[in-house]
């Protein structure tokens, strides 16, 4: 059953490039279910702890004509990795959405192999997320760890996407990026899709000089690109088009116009706006550009990339 709404007034066609479905009552995601509620950075989240399908997107989407999402994994029960893209295959067969899904398998797992196997032969598939293990800070940022970018066991379990010709939608600080960066060289035939920016979380003129250094270094590996999403900076501070635009065309900058892709991060980034207000601030940022860098910026990209059905 196809639920797209309408378009009303908005013009541009979207592929809305990061987003999430659950039914936490139905299915176990630890962080949607147990109690004492994990530190999330936009504060208190307890507002998305509920049933959030494709007719609650698209009531979410209102105006903008999203004609196609990727599915990105939300951190389902971690016995049962596998569970989470049947589900996920089974929402898309009832609802015409999502029509491509990037799935989650730990890459350090003796059985990484097996299971990244097992993830590409649903036809939605399209990539793999397993956040790395990262430093709380980029004073505490060491290169080396266990669980990191730079673990041989991490990295055997790596190399297995360019075998199922899989991408890896990568979620880490931007303290990071340079272990990123080495990833992105060693294996430069897995295209690497940045997720929420780079989290520029630390929006002091330090914090930000920082983030731009080191993302400015991951851009000279022509197999990543960013996703301009998660930037809000919570509840408290309002999501405003003249604090994120800076960053957004930064961004725009440094990897260029074809390796960047807006995206919701919906229900997650409802906690801190609507989706009026910040694809209304997509909008805004980038009205001075070009039509084609707009429509590759909304749309074309992640079609490119993600290549959703």
């Amino acid at each position: 059953m196809q639920t797209r709404l309408p378009a009303a007034t908005q013009a541009m066609p979207i592929v809305d490039a990061h987003q999430h479905f659950w039914e936490p009552a139905r299915n176990y995601h630890p962080w949607l279910r147990d109690e004492p509620m994990i530190p999330f950075r936009y504060g208190d989240y307890s507002d998305i702890r509920r049933t959030y399908l494709p007719p609650d997107y698209f009531e979410d989407v209102g105006r903008f004509d999203v004609v196609k999402t990727v599915y990105v994994e939300t951190e389902w029960d971690p016995a049962d990795p596998l569970g989470e893209t049947a589900y996920i295959h089974d929402v898309a067969r009832e609802y015409g959405f999502p029509n491509a899904v990037v799935a989650h398998a730990r890459l350090d797992r003796p059985d990484a192999a097996d299971l990244i196997a097992a993830h590409a032969g649903y036809p939605l598939v399209r990539g793999i997320r397993h956040k790395p293990k990262a430093a709380a800070s980029a004073r505490e940022a060491r290169r080396g760890a266990t669980g990191s970018m730079d673990d041989d066991r991490w990295r055997r379990g790596y190399a297995e996407l360019q075998k199922h010709g899989l991408r890896f939608d990568l979620q880490t600080p931007w303290w990071h990026m340079d272990a990123a960066l080495d990833l992105a060289r060693d294996f430069p035939q897995t295209q690497i899709i940045v997720n929420h920016a780079g989290l520029p979380s630390d929006r002091s003129d330090a914090g930000l000089a920082g983030w731009r250094s080191a993302m400015a270094a991951l851009a000279g590996a022509p197999n990543v690109a960013v996703k301009l999403s998660g930037i809000g900076l919570g509840r408290g501070t309002p999501w405003r088009a003249q604090e994120n635009a800076p960053l957004i065309l930064a961004l725009i900058e440094l990897f260029g116009f074809e390796r960047c892709m807006f995206a919701s991060n919906f229900p997650v980034d409802s906690v801190c706006a609507s989706f009026e207000i910040i694809y209304g601030g997509f909008e805004a940022s980038v009205r001075h550009l070009p039509g084609h860098q707009r429509r590759a910026l909304f749309h074309d990209n992640a079609m490119r990339i993600y290549q959703p059905a």
